[in-house]
């Protein structure tokens, strides 16, 4: 099976979805913040205070390699994976890419806990919401890259699963 790859803003629910996908499809997870923290051996919003956000992206970059080289697998990518083309490309040629969508007020509802969004935390309690607005506007065009796109803003992650395998079947990337 070609991977499948999810991508989309943070809080849009690609590590939960994620998991249970992979789970449903019987193959591989790859959480990209999560496998970058552990080889690094620190948390992102370490590397983002220690080493900045290009080291951040330098150690993107190679595990999208590594990442595309692999089949069978469910990855779910850091909200700004997308901000370099050579990641999407990379991605286009081993998979399916879907994009996770949300409204501003589900964003911000589900990353409201300050010290995990490193893009986010820049901002005090008040500017959250416009420096939300702000980074999706940015990363829309991005965004529209993507093999197909749900909008998770009032769907359970079941039900993004659910979309996801009935998509994938019609692609005829999953047989019936």
């Amino acid at each position: 099976m070609k991977n499948v790859i999810l991508i989309g803003f943070m809080g849009t629910g690609k590590t939960s979805t994620g998991k249970m996908l992979a789970s449903k499809l019987g193959c591989a997870f790859m959480d990209m913040d999560q496998k970058i923290e552990e080889e690094a051996g620190m948390r992102i919003p370490e590397i983002f205070a220690q080493q900045g956000e290009d080291y951040f992206r330098q150690l993107e970059r190679g595990l999208v390699e590594r990442l595309s080289a692999r089949r069978n697998a469910v990855i779910s990518t850091g909200g700004g994976t997308v901000k370099n083309p050579a990641n999407v490309a990379s991605f286009k040629k081993s998979g399916i890419i879907i994009c996770l969508s949300a409204s501003v007020d589900a964003v911000l509802e589900r990353t409201m806990r300050h010290g995990t969004r490193p893009v986010l935390d820049r901002a005090d309690q008040g500017d959250r919401r416009k420096a939300v607005e702000m980074l999706m506007e940015e990363r829309k065009d991005l965004y529209k890259q993507a093999d197909f796109t749900i909008d998770t803003s009032e769907l359970s992650p079941l039900q993004v699963v659910e979309t996801i395998v009935r998509y994938l079947k019609t692609r005829g990337v999953l047989h019936a």
